[in-house]
């Protein structure tokens, strides 16, 4: 079979094939593969370019994507009372909320997630396909509910207590996602939050290392965060906050000393690199080699939620700008920071611009 003919049958059988996919398959460079597809689509056998093409670096998120409602207390919080609240109801989820950030900072986005076939799945795909992310990936599942995050806020915007129905992503599948990994592998970057089921995270961690490619984890809870396998070999860089720090390192972090050793624990189970979110202490980076702790830039805070998936949006857009690691946590810092003065979960204030002059007003 002569190779035109083979990158036809190869296209035939996956539509959404890569040049670099075909490359690999037929045994020729990728630029060879563009002259023959050029070639095909001229004489008719291709009729449309339906194959991902990487030729951009982008981001596929998977993980949740939820309905988020508010409660904001009017007075303190007291428990076993009736408290004064305001409602507000945004789209939320980890996943979510990163793609949608990313996209909002202008990288080309893909989010792959599940939602109910009801009112609340409908509008969480259209408001986010609103701010540029790619939903076609995305599942709707008629017997289940869109997950849904509620929490209470205090008086002074830090969460009191939150609930989450998030049973409809217990219900993706390996093999679910093993038919969308052409799409998933066509990234650069690969950010995977752990509100599906431990096969389909251990999946996801084993393609990533066999194929190469980056993937970022946010552990989302400690809860969550125990799916993890024991091995963490195929992360590229994990994203704890304290609290899932110490679950994932099996130890008590009482102050800012504890966290270096750690993060040498949980890299030591197979991770490359470790930032744990501090809150107000800020961020802790440790890499091979190096290791620095990032003081959050000062803001007047209205609402916490949503600042550590802000975190993790400017840092994955630093580095697909080719930003050291370092640098790129600068600009999660950047990106925190407009978040907290926001009452959005997604800053409508995030912008590229907007990020490095935070990021040049704070580390003069």
């Amino acid at each position: 079979m002569d190779k035109e003919t083979l990158i036809l049958h190869h296209i035939r059988s996956n539509p959404f094939v890569s040049q670099q996919e075909l490359a690999n398959k037929v045994g020729i460079s990728r630029s060879a593969v563009a002259g023959y597809i050029a070639n095909l689509t001229k004489q008719g056998q291709i009729k449309g370019r339906a194959y991902v093409l990487k030729d951009e670096a982008s981001i596929t998120c998977i993980g949740g994507a939820n309905l988020d409602r508010k409660a904001h207390s009017k007075e303190r919080v007291v428990l076993h009372s009736s408290n004064p609240v305001t409602l507000t109801q945004s789209c939320g989820g980890v996943g979510r909320n990163i793609a949608e950030n990313v996209a909002r900072l202008g990288c080309p986005t893909s989010l792959i997630t599940s939602v109910g076939e009801d009112k609340e799945g409908e509008w969480v795909l259209s408001e986010t396909r609103r701010h540029g992310v790619n939903v076609s990936q995305v599942w709707k599942l008629p017997a289940e509910q869109t997950g849904t995050y509620t929490a209470l806020l205090d008086v002074d915007g830090e969460m009191f207590v939150s609930l989450a129905n998030m049973d409809i992503y217990e219900k993706v599948t390996v093999e679910m996602i093993a038919e969308k990994w052409t799409h998933i592998a066509s990234s650069e970057i690969v950010l995977l939050d752990t509100n599906l089921s431990k096969d389909v995270i251990s999946y996801v961690m084993d393609r990533c290392n066999e194929e190469g490619i980056s993937l970022y984890v946010d552990p989302v809870s400690s809860a969550k965060a125990k799916k993890l396998p024991e091995s963490l070999q195929g992360i590229t860089t994990i994203l704890p906050n304290l609290e899932e720090a110490e679950l994932l390192s099996g130890m008590k972090i009482t102050d800012l000393e504890d966290v270096p050793l750690a993060c040498e624990r949980i890299r030591a189970r197979g991770v490359t690199n470790v930032i744990v979110t501090m809150g107000e202490q800020g961020i802790y980076l440790s890499t091979p080699g190096h290791e620095e702790h990032l003081l959050p830039y000062p803001v007047e805070v209205i609402d916490v939620t949503g600042a550590g998936d802000a975190f993790a949006s400017g840092l994955l857009y630093g580095v697909l700008q080719g930003e050291s690691l370092l640098d790129a946590c600068r600009l999660g810092l950047a990106a925190s920071a407009l978040t907290l003065v926001s009452e959005s979960s997604v800053s409508p204030e995030l912008q590229p611009d907007k990020l490095y002059q935070l990021v040049k007003e704070n580390e003069q």
